[in-house]
């Protein structure tokens, strides 16, 4: 395989521009990443599920569209038109997104391995959009842990930076398989963070989209009661963009309309143009004032003076809520979720739970989401509705010098990734595991809250610690302006590129 198939320090539009020029098949690609993952992936554990076969069946599909387009005037720019994503192979999360030739294990060993009867709308997209979908990614059981250290993986899935720490979860796999090298962008989801913390962990982008951008259906109509949702993490802003714009809007029947938003790639186009001077809100602690790790303050302060020096004006202020308000009712909605997801199974399947099917902390998180009323539920969710109108204020317009603000800019995660072990699912209380006093709630205080507004949120690798960790930095943008949440993430990325910054496994 010529060094050009070696694209570790290229995007995934890099690969695809290649493979549309000829210098590379789709089948070569795949193959590649085949390659790449056999070679690297034991010392990572990011994959699953292979679906080789049917992978190279579709690549072979897009080498065969590529052949007719050459004999046709304008036909390979009208192929790249229509799929910008052109061969590029891509894993799907392991959770519940649908696609009929790679079955789910969701992270557990209670769930075997399920078989959907359609793609979903969001998987029928990007094979539209030229992506070869080829294995599942590794996460946490039922994503319910910021850290992918599933026991039916048999092991954890290990940082590329440093095997002895965590990838982050829920995507765990997904930041782990493009941070290593073996694809330039990965399938990911979001619903208290699982884009956001791995690709922190891991040195990447990773965009949260606003609530109702990107579709559930059809077998679904949401997840976690609106807080999640769907998206990649991918090396550079411009792959997130061109992702988002290959995807985004309602299918039919959901639940919530698509906020109207513009293309983003047209504002990525020329970074900072059209932006003005935003008004950025920066916030170095937690919700309450309290310190965070000295390497993650270091680096949102470092990100707030670059952003100064790009024109936008920088306060430091926050939102006026704390951090359990938010997590305490919002671990009901996850709880609930998780509890009917396992019911459902069940009563599919006919047989009850057995010893050693999920593990103590999803365990005792079924028992609790199904320890909770209904009423508790709706109340849960009438908190997080009321919560949600007084971030509003933070961002609405208004004569107080507290509000108005166009963009937060905070951590991410409180600290640089953890180590392994920290948060196994071991733990038989879900309660305490999230909101004890050593509990996720301190690791984790700043990504729930975008779930909880449905604001579109950037996780950006604009940090490393003293240990030489990645350290992802955060912005929260104004319900729909993902465009231009991604076009201040591009002008950021343009003043200190980071996509030559790979890790040591993508290295080797």
């Amino acid at each position: 395989m010529s060094a050009r198939c070696h694209w570790p320090g290229q995007d995934a539009l890099g690969l695809a521009r290649h493979i549309a020029s000829g210098e590379l098949s789709a089948r070569e690609a795949l193959e590649h990443a085949i390659s790449l993952a056999e070679r690297i992936d034991p010392a990572v554990n990011a994959l699953c599920n292979p679906a080789h076969d049917a992978a190279r069946a579709a690549a072979d599909a897009l080498d065969a569209e590529l052949a007719q387009a050459r004999r046709q005037p304008d036909g390979i720019a009208r192929l790249r038109r229509e799929r910008p994503f052109l061969g590029v192979p891509m894993p799907l999360k392991d959770l519940a997104t649908a696609a009929t030739d790679l079955p789910s294990t969701m992270g557990s060993r209670l769930f075997g391995r399920l078989a959907w009867p359609v793609d979903s709308a969001l998987v029928a997209r990007y094979r539209r959009a030229g992506f070869v979908l080829f294995a599942r990614s590794t996460s946490p059981e039922m994503g319910i842990s910021p850290s992918t250290e599933a026991v039916a993986y048999g092991g954890p899935t290990r940082n590329p930076w440093n095997p002895a720490h965590s990838a982050g979860g829920s995507s765990g796999g997904a930041a782990a398989a493009v941070a290593a090298g073996i694809v330039p962008i990965a399938h990911a989801s979001d619903g208290a963070g699982s884009i956001r913390i791995p690709a922190a962990c891991c040195g990447l982008v990773g965009l949260k989209p606003s609530r109702g951008l990107i579709p559930s259906g059809p077998l679904a109509g949401e997840g976690w009661g609106g807080l999640a949702t769907e998206h990649v993490v991918s090396v550079s802003v411009r792959d997130s963009a061109q992702a988002l714009a290959c995807t985004a809007g309602s299918d039919p029947g959901a639940p919530y309309s698509a906020p109207a938003w513009s293309d983003p790639m047209a504002a990525l186009r020329n970074p900072g143009m059209g932006l003005g001077r935003l008004r950025v809100a920066l916030m170095a602690t937690t919700l309450e004032g309290e310190p965070v790790h000295p390497d993650v303050s270091a680096a949102v302060l470092a990100a707030g003076r670059l952003l100064a020096s790009l024109g936008h004006v920088v306060v430091e202020a926050r939102p006026a809520l704390g951090t359990r308000e938010i997590v305490e009712p919002l671990m009901k909605v996850v709880a609930s979720g998780t509890a009917m997801s396992i019911e459902n199974h069940l009563a599919r399947r006919g047989r009850p739970l057995q010893d050693g099917e999920l593990e103590p902390t999803t365990r005792s998180a079924w028992e609790y989401g199904r320890s909770l009323s209904a009423p508790q539920y709706m109340s849960a969710l009438g908190t997080l509705h009321a919560l949600n109108r007084r971030v509003a204020e933070f961002f609405t317009p208004g004569g107080d010098a507290d509000a108005g603000h166009e963009v937060l800019l905070c951590p991410v995660l409180a600290e640089p990734p953890a180590r392994l072990g920290r948060w196994a699912m071991s733990n038989p209380d879900f309660v305490d595991y999230r909101l004890g006093p050593q509990g996720i709630v301190g690791y984790s205080p700043f990504t729930p809250l975008a779930n909880m507004t449905g604001q579109p949120a950037i996780s950006l690798p604009m940090g490393t610690s003293a240990t030489g960790l990645p350290i992802g930095v955060q912005l929260v943008g104004r319900f729909g302006e993902d465009a231009r949440l991604l076009a201040l993430a591009a002008q950021l990325e343009a003043a200190e590129p980071w996509i030559a910054r790979r890790a040591p496994l993508a290295r080797t």
